[in-house]
């Protein structure tokens, strides 16, 4: 056995042993469905110990529904026609985790399984898996941190939904970004925040508040990219927990509101050598500290993202977020310390050279948006692609290159009809997640909206 090997099975033997010395009875386990929300269950402790070993069983209707639970009419891998069996589940010893509003209750991610073990092509977290052991055999340990703004108010779901999610209370009036003044005035939302985050290991690097009424930005701590998307998905749940017990409703939309901008899911990352530790997109002879590897990491997303977008803009709502002058791209473009540009090349020292995706929105699924950056970041370093048109210097939104798609529709098609998608990511995942948004986006065309009726119901 090796001491790489041995170092593992320690550390597995060590989570169970907390587990097991844990006076409480149930422990928590959850995997994320195709649109990253999480899906989990209580689990007797004595059930769980067995379930680390051989795993368990979860209906696979949680890669067959939308997010209210509504069964897709024409995928594949289940439906009707398959009768709904389990899916296996495996639990990842190494994202053990205790809940501080739970009582320090275990808690632990899991991903699917096909039932010869092999990993399940369309599990969110395993295609991640899959594009890291990409890098990896090229050489490079990807660092991936992802951050985050989101509105929030003093509501509850039941005082939301009577309101019919209009005309609610936010936590504070007014655009006040980077208020000092907002921190006293939710103090006890925001300790909570940086405290129990802390704790439950999503650490935050910044926390502050953004443009618009009751809108806050986190940055969550580089990590490792597997950990960095972990600690992403939960983010998202537990600043709802967290805030449940503080009387705030918080959302993740990419956009709420005609009037206010929308609330990003910026993806920062980097590449590692394996061999030496080092930065591989630092060069410092470069003026923009760039090396000839970090451009074809950002020529691979200039040429490739368009074709992911569902990834990164997975929802009907996301391209409300993606239109010109809101602070969201709308082209492939690309800049030095640009705020205005797809991806924001960030220049620096070893440790700080690094860039910021900005097409995603906070209502991502981490586990695909990172994947889909990983991959046309390495599909551009494979192809030796250069950096053909230079970095925009002013306003990204008068740029010339051709638009990204702006519905989910559009979005959908390119994505399923893309050889590139299928080569990065596999048949069986684009067929999958392509009926996914189309069904999302056929559900859509049944909604009559308050646009519709304000324009039409006297008129016509």
């Amino acid at each position: 056995m090796s001491t790489e090997q041995h170092d593992e099975d320690t550390s597995e033997q060590q989570v169970l042993a907390d587990v097991r010395a844990w006076e409480g009875d149930y422990v928590k386990v959850a995997v994320t469905d195709a649109d990253g929300i999480l899906r989990g269950k209580y689990m007797a402790k004595d059930k769980f110990l067995s379930a680390a070993d051989s795993g368990f069983g979860m209906c696979n209707v949680v890669l067959g529904w939308d997010m209210a639970d509504e069964c897709y009419d024409d995928a594949t891998y289940t439906g009707w026609h398959t009768g709904y069996p389990d899916a296996g589940v495996r639990i990842d010893l190494g994202t053990h985790r205790r809940i501080p509003w739970e009582g320090d209750r275990p808690f632990f991610l899991g991903e699917f399984e096909q039932p010869d073990g092999e990993p399940l092509p369309i599990c969110p977290r395993q295609l991640l898996r899959r594009v890291i052991g990409r890098a990896t055999e090229l050489g490079f340990e990807p660092v991936f941190g992802l951050e985050f703004e989101w509105f929030n108010f003093s509501e509850t779901p039941d005082t939301a939904a009577a309101k019919g999610h209009r005309d609610l209370d936010p936590i504070s009036p007014g655009m006040f970004g980077y208020s000092v003044i907002r921190h006293s005035h939710n103090a006890e939302f925001f300790d909570a925040l940086m405290g129990q985050l802390r704790d439950y290991r999503i650490p935050l690097e910044g926390l502050h508040t953004e443009t618009g009424p009751g809108v806050l930005e986190a940055a969550i701590l580089h990590s490792d990219t597997l950990e960095a998307a972990d600690r992403a998905v939960l983010f998202k749940t537990a600043t709802k927990e967290i805030g449940a017990r503080v009387g705030i409703l918080p959302t993740f939309m990419a956009r709420i509101a005609a009037d206010l901008p929308g609330c990003s899911g910026h993806h920062h990352q980097s590449l590692l050598e394996t061999a030496t530790g080092e930065s591989a997109f630092h060069d410092p002879d470069d003026r923009s500290s760039m090396s000839p590897l970090f451009r074809s990491y950002v020529a691979g997303q200039l040429a490739y993202l368009g074709d992911l977008l569902p990834m990164l803009a997975p929802t009907l709502n996301s391209y409300k977020r993606l239109v010109e002058g809101y602070w969201a791209p709308t082209r492939p473009t690309w800049g030095i310390d640009n705020r205005t540009v797809a991806l924001r090349v960030i220049p620096g020292g070893p440790k700080s050279t690094r860039l910021e995706t900005r097409l995603p929105g906070s209502d991502v699924n981490p586990y695909l948006s990172v994947a889909a950056c990983l991959a046309a970041g390495l599909r551009g370093i494979a192809e030796g692609l250069e950096l053909d048109t230079d970095p925009v210097s002013g306003s990204g939104y008068d740029s010339t290159a051709p638009r990204y798609p702006t519905t989910l529709e559009e979005a959908t098609r390119r994505f399923s009809d893309s050889a590139v998608a299928r080569e990065l990511l596999g048949d069986e995942f684009v067929d999958h997640f392509a009926t996914s948004r189309r069904w999302e986006w056929t559900e859509s065309l049944k909604a009559v909206t308050d646009w519709e009726l304000q324009r039409y119901f006297e008129i016509v």
